[in-house]
């Protein structure tokens, strides 16, 4: 998130579809098997509905709109269909979503209980069958760890690939240090809900990309917390559509 951030969506993750009209970049066929990988994922971030204006290459990841983060060898999913209509397919499939294990790094202990509260709040979805642990050991799913990200720039998180919960979160603990506990806690929260594929509530605002709204759940929501642009000045708990979003995507 950042405070210059220009709107997204999170009620239109699961089935985000945009219809492409112009052709994709082609690759050629003596390419390093990188820079191929490379660009499918360029494919894949437009495909999802994101303005080529909007995509930043930061080395190992492509980054949209500031806060998510496509790392560049992402498991790319798979079964879209073969036409310019596409859906994101990224969501964290049913084996994963029941224990999403995070670890937080030892950079960020000094904002533990920001880590605990934010995890509680998916947590306390009754109709959502994703659930977050915490674990200081071991196997982990996400890594939350300081990142020095610059000015404007709150957190950053990743999609779901392969089935797996999206695997990281930057949190830019000195820019945010200087907020509330509850604007803290907000930051890791959102970052956690593109974890788990949740895009902007209010991307269409400045009419960025296409995208189609979790069935049911349409239209906009100024209290959503996966509202973007909002570090320091947005809603610190999940809103009513934020919660029907979340278990239209993961029912019990």
């Amino acid at each position: 998130m950042t405070k210059n951030l220009r709107n997204f969506t999170f009620i239109a993750l699961a089935v985000i579809v945009i219809a492409s009209c112009s052709k994709t970049k082609e690759t050629p066929a003596n390419a390093d098997p990188q820079t191929q990988k490379s660009d499918k994922v360029l494919s894949y971030i437009q495909s999802l509905g994101f303005p080529a204006s909007a995509i930043v290459d930061n080395g190992d990841a492509f980054i949209v709109e500031e806060d998510i983060l496509f790392p560049k060898n992402m498991v790319i999913p798979v079964g879209q269909p073969k036409t310019e209509q596409f859906y994101t397919g990224s969501l964290v499939n049913a084996n994963n979503k029941k224990n999403i294990r995070v670890m937080v790094d030892a950079s960020m202990t000094s904002m533990n209980a920001e880590v605990t509260s934010a995890v509680n709040q998916w947590n306390a979805i009754t109709t959502s069958s994703v659930r977050f642990s915490i674990v200081t050991s071991g196997t982990y799913d996400i890594l939350i760890k300081d990142q020095n990200l610059g000015n404007g720039v709150c957190g950053q998180g990743t999609f779901p690939s392969g089935g797996a919960a999206g695997n990281l979160i930057n949190i830019n603990k000195a820019y945010i240090a200087a907020n509330s506990f509850a604007q803290r806690q907000r930051t890791i929260t959102h970052e956690l809900g593109h974890n788990i594929s949740l895009r902007h509530t209010n991307w269409s605002a400045n009419g960025e990309g296409t995208a189609t709204p979790v069935p049911g759940v349409g239209g906009t929501d100024a209290s959503s917390l996966m509202n973007g642009g909002q570090c320091n000045s947005g809603a610190t708990v999940l809103s009513t559509k934020d919660k029907q979003a979340t278990a239209a995507l993961y029912p019990l």
